[in-house]
């Protein structure tokens, strides 16, 4: 497919310096080629070639989302999914909003996890018209049986440095992230080295104390997944783990804004507390995603999803959710206060920021991919560019 030279015109741009109003975006050969405000442009945009001129009627434009976060939809797991199943799972997430993400496993094995790792690899090598695989996030399986979720316990284990060894050897530059439990045996020295490999650690699934939290962060632990779940709660006596999250500038934060997982008052707190520049929004999404209520598996472990929300059969734990990033990106501006530019940049430059992919995708640039979204102004999706070339929505 080619790629189209693309003219935006009458547009709200979500830029790095700040919102452009009455803006105008030209993306060109795979890459934003320019882009400005309208105002003193007008005769010059009119000359402008383009085979595809779109006026955006007060809408918004946004960089591509990045979902750092997210186990799978349209009835596909990275777990378990050949190139079939990765080609539905890209292409759902991609009508949805997000244009490039990270294929997160659950706690298992370390032959199943190898499996993961050698598919997404030769995937993520490959062309793609869909949502592009940046690499993977190994959430467990060096977690805490006290906080599983939805992970399977049976399949926990201490942080074994040799199994790192062995993927930096075979998978090189394809693990992006990985979370952990910081106050298990073994795991500050984990930290380190997975800090060397320059791969992001992240605390999740822990009971982890304010202390513990705080000296893993002075060894490198740079980033919280799903905050507030599946970690040890915050205590006016015992911060806990939330209260580390909560405090400690040097780490980035997840939140699933789905109105199940955190309540809009919380993730207000969150949003506060860490800024508009640490702060992620993740799907954490099940293979259930796009498909409706009924049951599934996670980790091996059985789902019922009803009415959106998806939870365990056995304790009844929230199981991953059902979120698309443009949902997420809506919850978070309609009911936690959260302004379009905010939470774009929590959508994408942050993500962006965090696993090392700020210079090429993530935010509206001269220069940079033409991952880009067009939304109407009640923020409904109009339009989806990956590397410049438009998604079927």
């Amino acid at each position: 497919m080619s790629i189209p030279t693309v003219l935006i015109t009458r547009v709200r741009l979500a830029a790095p310096g700040g919102v452009i109003e009455d803006g105008w975006i030209k993306l060109a050969g795979g890459r934003i080629e320019a882009l400005g405000s309208m105002p003193g442009a007008s005769e010059e945009l009119a000359g402008e070639k383009a085979d595809m001129r779109i006026d955006g009627r007060g809408g918004w434009v946004l960089p591509g989302f990045i979902d750092i976060h997210v186990h799978g939809g349209f009835g596909h797991d990275f777990m378990d999914a050949d190139k079939e199943g990765l080609d539905a799972i890209t292409r759902f997430h991609a009508r949805h909003g997000t244009t490039a993400m990270l294929a997160t496993t659950v706690t298992a094995p370390k032959d199943a996890l190898d499996k993961v790792l050698s598919r997404v690899q030769a995937y993520a090598q490959a062309e793609t018209e869909y949502a592009r695989l940046l690499g993977v996030h190994l959430e467990g399986p060096f977690i805490s049986a006290k906080y599983p979720g939805a992970q399977n316990p049976a399949h926990i284990v201490r942080p074994d440095p040799a199994w790192l060894d062995d993927w930096l050897a075979r998978f090189p530059g394809l693990i992006r992230m990985q979370t952990l439990a910081p106050e298990a045996e073994g795991a500050l020295a984990y930290i380190r080295k997975l800090n060397e490999a320059g791969i992001v650690a992240a605390c999740g699934h822990t009971d982890a104390s304010y202390g513990q939290l705080s000296e893993a962060a002075d060894c490198g632990l740079r980033h919280a997944v799903h905050t507030f779940n599946a970690m040890r709660p915050v205590h006016h006596r015992e911060p806990g783990t939330v209260g580390a999250v909560l405090t400690d500038d040097r780490i980035t934060a997840e939140v699933i804004a789905d109105g199940h997982h955190v309540h809009p008052a919380c993730i207000r707190l969150l949003a506060r507390a860490k800024g508009p520049d640490r702060l992620v929004l993740i799907t954490d999404a099940m293979s259930a995603a796009g498909l409706g209520d009924g049951d599934y598996r996670l980790g091996g472990l059985d789902v019922a999803v009803q009415d959106g929300v998806a939870r365990l059969k056995d304790g009844g734990s929230l199981a991953g959710s059902t979120l698309t990033m443009i949902d997420a990106f809506r919850f978070a501006v309609r009911h936690a206060g959260i302004g379009v530019a905010e939470a774009s940049r929590m959508a994408s430059a942050n993500p962006a920021r965090v696993i090392g992919a700020a210079h090429e995708t993530g935010s509206l640039k001269a220069g940079m991919r033409a991952d880009v979204l067009l939304l109407d102004e009640e923020l409904h999706l109009n339009g989806v560019w990956i590397g410049g070339k438009p998604a079927a929505l």
